[in-house]
């Protein structure tokens, strides 16, 4: 097992001819290496083969950046490793170009913490990470993956199980140590997101991941009002909850961070406080993202519910 992972690692690497292409073999590992045996029994090989790619990959973006060459749009730099989609490249990305400072992320609403936005820190790039969600059997899972795995059995990630609101994510977040400035914060509450974010005080990250609700299109600032025991209905569509990309962008600029992007899903926007990565990312607009995205461009009033056929619909709150 060990002597094909070591060839499909380096096969990679001598079919990459340098640095191009990376990504596309990053992607290619990770099939061979999951269709070999099951992810869970072959984690500690797959991590191995995948770390190695994603420094170089890494250290592409960089020399791309040392060099004055030109860097690849948000879109087109995102992979799927333990991320639910391609925030894991993503963020690579990101983290390539301004740095870090502590290596330490905070994320809200993790699942089991497998897959989740900041799994990928975690195992393959030595990050400190506090997890919230608020599902017991999740997190008791979470845990037991974390303690077999070879890189995180000796500096466990804090996996909390909490249901978090606004009145009790800051003394949350100090009580278990990661007060003050972090990496990265990412929410995805499918709720409350916005009033958490709002009333969030606590921590003060560099970069910052939430989900916005895409049906009210790039120019409604508006949320679903707070209820700290908010929970979604997935059995209406479209899903009732959370912020549009408009409120987002004006919350986070009274928060002193600009968005520098949305993932290609649709649902994902990506922000970097205002001291951060300034000449590489620049502020777009949302009525930007929504022309940018393949996904976002067909979106049409339509998109949002009438509030006679749907009643929580007319429950908004501009913000």
């Amino acid at each position: 097992m060990k002597r094909h992972l070591k060839e499909v690692l380096k096969s990679v690497v001598q079919r990459v001819a340098g640095t191009s292409g990376l990504q596309q073999q990053l992607a290619s590992v990770q099939q061979q290496l999951a269709s070999v045996q099951p992810l869970r029994k072959t984690l500690n090989e797959i991590t191995g083969a995948s770390q190695g790619v994603q420094i170089l990959l890494s250290l592409h973006y960089q020399e791309l950046a040392c060099r004055g060459l030109p860097l690849p749009e948000l879109s087109n730099t995102e992979f799927r490793c333990f991320s639910q989609n391609g925030e894991d490249g993503l963020l690579l990305y990101l983290f390539s170009l301004i740095g870090t400072t502590n290596k330490r992320a905070v994320e809200i609403c993790v699942g089991d913490g497998i897959e989740c936005n900041i799994a990928n820190l975690v195992i393959n790039h030595g990050w400190q990470s506090l997890m919230f969600d608020g599902d017991k059997d999740a997190i008791r899972r979470g845990n037991e993956f974390y303690s077999r795995c070879q890189d995180t059995f000796c500096r466990l990630p804090v996996m909390v199980s909490a249901w978090i609101t606004a009145e009790n994510v800051n003394a949350l977040i100090a009580e278990h140590g990661f007060a003050g400035n972090i990496d990265l914060l990412s929410l995805d509450l499918d709720g409350m997101d916005y009033w958490i974010w709002k009333a969030l005080t606590t921590v003060v990250p560099r970069a910052v991941i939430l989900e916005f609700n895409a049906v009210w299109g790039p120019h409604l600032s508006v949320s679903v009002p707070y209820k700290a025991d908010f929970r979604l209905d997935v059995s209406k569509r479209p899903y009732y909850c959370g912020a549009s990309l408009a409120a987002w962008a004006k919350l986070c600029r009274e928060k002193r961070y600009r968005l520098v992007g949305v993932l290609s899903v649709g649902f994902n926007a990506v922000f970097l406080r205002s001291d951060v990565g300034t000449e590489l990312f620049p502020e777009v607009s949302p009525v930007e993202c929504f022309e940018r995205n393949p996904t976002l461009r067909t979106w049409h009033p339509d998109w949002i519910p009438s509030g006679a056929d749907h009643p929580e619909w007319g429950e908004l709150v501009e913000v």
